[in-house]
């Protein structure tokens, strides 16, 4: 344990610039009454929500720990016991937001921290900062600097928060001793209310070597008081852990562990330890020259995909990622289809993970295909840690929405095209990629003219319900048979010729001009999202440049404007491979701008929404830069780059860290 505690102002911090690259790292605001949509910082494990108020943490959220939503409800991510709760008093008057003035707050990503500053009644300057530690997954870290403008009495209180989703909360102290200095240890546990999860918090203040501040155990709360001269400066830290029985056995004494350990490592190494793994994931980042505001936003969008998911931990991505618990924090098609593919390119680690996710409840998807009447695996829409179906019994997208299980299938072989991992195919790949085929054998019908069709089904475009020969499930489906029959050859396997006979009569209607149908009795009305375009990318069954135009053109004003953020990219990425790069980059502003909310730029799924940050839209703009600005593109033998146009103002782009090799690829504005 280094025997000192060194902490950096973080009013330096909240300036620091990179000499080369400070721009597009930083977002800033010092409008403390305005809208405010928080920024979160996530390890994969936890998000802890910051807000705007002095020291507050609105949430923190746990990765696939569910409990029921109610009563015979379906399953809900849980939100954590917050131990995250300070309080700070100057001559006994608690800092509010409406006392304190020079409020300021900036979210660094390349360091992956959460800084506020303001100054309090010309009594003192405040600064603090708040991580969610990658080198402890588990557990957060809130550094806290006061500097007196005047004589001054500081009385510091941490009060953990128990949300209502909880039963029987316990809040006990522990006293030990680090290295002869006495540690009190707050530790509140408690139990869902309908699964009986048992959740664990703890937390510890930690201050400089031989500090004379007081700390004191006080009813359910740990308190510090300090006496302030003119001009001296306080430093002390909070490190906090919440651990649940989902990953320990024993999460009571563990979160005591996890603090513990924290304090012996010291708070200079545990910042140096989570600076060095964010150092090394943005090795793998995206630099746009000529476009600050794009630049900025691009790298908001792999900051919050980053700090969703964490390689080896065998979990996805859910649609707000840590931030919330939008959509119960289930995992959709918005994994496979939206947020894989960049993770695929710009970590592969991470993009195991989240295909290891699919493979560890491969047992519950036969089941359900079983239960369906189907053969093969059967994937739910909304799948939580059992694997089950988790979408509300009132959604007919639970029950019909069945392009899921393709989706996974083309994420598993683009997993082998850009790893070229035979062994992994042989073992993991095509045994999942065959059940999946052999799912679409027993799903298609053969039509009296020997065609194929699916029918009864619920679209991409959800506003199409129980529709027959929709373009993009058949797309998935033909995909995933002739992967499946490239899979079998590869693995040296026979594979019955039923595979490629339904993949090549599966049922594609068209108008008369030749625009694909989004299903057989489309007749031109609105839809929610994307679909018909899907099938030129990313599934490249349309690849005559005229049909791909032809589909853009007829479907742009289709799409509810104020629908799901990511349909839009996928305009960008075919416009800019049609090397129309002004209208690609129309599309792809398309895709966030009318979604960012204040004061940090977050995402919203829809124009005008309120419930960042749309992990899933993230993915489909990180897709329009590397798959359609930058060209790069998956085949079966690995990464190729093909022509395509930058925005007219856009300089350069160049993308590091791609693939096995972590190669850079550039576009330079011709």
């Amino acid at each position: 344990m280094k025997k000192t505690l060194l902490f950096l102002s973080l009013f330096i911090q909240s300036i620091i610039a990179f000499a080369d690259d400070s721009v597009g790292w930083q977002i800033s605001t010092s409008d403390k009454g305005g809208d405010y949509y928080g920024a979160v910082v996530a390890s994969g494990r936890i998000g802890i929500l910051p807000w705007r108020e002095p020291f507050s943490v609105r949430d923190v959220f746990l990765n696939h720990v569910f409990d029921a939503d109610g009563k015979n409800g379906v399953s809900r991510v849980l939100r954590a016991i917050n131990p995250f709760q300070l309080q700070v008093y100057i001559d006994g008057r608690c800092m509010e937001l409406n006392n304190v003035d020079d409020w300021h707050q900036t979210l660094d990503m390349r360091h992956a921290v959460h800084s506020t500053s303001f100054s309090y009644q010309n009594r003192a300057k405040v600064a603090y900062d708040v991580r969610a530690l990658r080198n402890m997954p588990y557990a957060g870290l809130i550094n806290v600097s006061i500097e007196a403008l005047d004589d001054i009495v500081i009385n510091v209180r941490n009060v953990p928060v128990v949300p209502n989703e909880y039963q029987q909360p316990v809040t006990e102290m522990q006293n030990i001793n680090v290295e002869g200095t006495p540690l009190s240890i707050m530790r509140t546990r408690a139990y869902s209310l309908y699964r009986n999860n048992e959740v664990s918090a703890s937390s510890a203040f930690v201050l400089p070597k031989n500090d004379d501040a007081g700390v004191a155990a006080s009813g359910n709360s740990v308190e510090i008081y300090k006496h302030l001269t003119k001009g001296e400066k306080f430093t002390f830290s909070l490190i906090g852990s919440i651990c649940t029985n989902r990953d320990f056995i024993d999460p009571c004494n563990e979160s005591n562990r996890q603090v513990i350990y924290g304090v012996y490592e010291g708070v200079d190494q545990l910042v140096r330890a989570h600076e060095a793994l964010w150092n090394d994931i943005w090795k793998s980042d995206i630099i746009i020259e000529g476009d600050d505001e794009a630049q900025t936003s691009v790298r908001l969008a792999l900051y919050n995909l980053y700090s969703s998911i964490r390689a080896n931990s065998r979990l996805s991505i859910p649609p707000f990622g840590l931030s919330s618990q939008g959509y119960n924090g289930h995992i959709f098609w918005d994994t496979e289809i939206w947020m894989y593919p960049p993770m695929l390119f710009l970590n592969n680690d991470m993009a195991k993970s989240m295909m290891d996710y699919r493979f560890d409840r491969l047992d519950a998807a036969r089941k359900k295909a079983e239960a369906n009447g189907y053969m093969g695996v059967m994937f739910p829409w909304e799948s939580d840690d059992a694997g089950e179906e988790a979408c509300p019994t009132w959604a007919l997208t639970g029950p019909f929405e069945h392009h899921i299980t393709g989706d996974i299938g083309i994420a598993a072989w683009n997993y082998y095209c850009m790893t070229q991992d035979r062994k992994w195919l042989e073992q993991k790949g095509y045994p999942l990629i065959k059940e999946i085929a052999d799912f679409w054998i027993s799903r298609a019908t053969k039509n009296a003219d020997g065609t194929y069709s699916i029918n009864n089904v619920v679209c991409a475009d959800e506003y199409a319900i129980g529709v027959d020969d929709n373009a993009f499930t058949n797309g998935v489906a033909i995909v995933s048979l002739r992967n499946a029959c490239k899979a079998a050859a590869l693995c040296g396997m026979k594979y019955p010729k039923i595979w490629s006979e339904v993949a090549d009569k599966i049922s594609i209607h068209r108008f008369d001009d030749g625009v694909i149908k989004e299903y057989e009795d489309y007749d031109g009305r609105g839809i929610k999202q994307v679909d018909v375009n899907l099938l030129a990318y990313p599934l490249q069954l349309v690849t005559d440049a005229s049909d791909i135009k032809k589909n853009l053109v007829y479907y742009e004003d289709k799409i509810d404007k104020n629908g799901p953020a990511m349909s839009f990219s996928i305009f960008a990425v075919q416009y800019a491979r049609l090397m129309q790069g002004k209208k690609a980059y129309e599309m792809f502003v398309q895709g966030y701008r009318p979604n960012k909310l204040p004061p940090f730029g977050v995402i919203s799924e829809g124009a005008g929404g309120t419930n960042p940050y749309f992990t899933t839209g993230a993915g489909g703009m990180l897709q329009a830069v590397i798959n359609g600005f930058c060209g790069l593109e998956i085949t079966d033998k690995g990464i190729r780059q093909v022509p395509s146009a930058l925005p007219p103002h856009w300089k350069k782009l160049t993308i590091t860290g791609v693939g096995p090799d972590k190669k850079t690829y550039t576009r330079v504005q011709k």
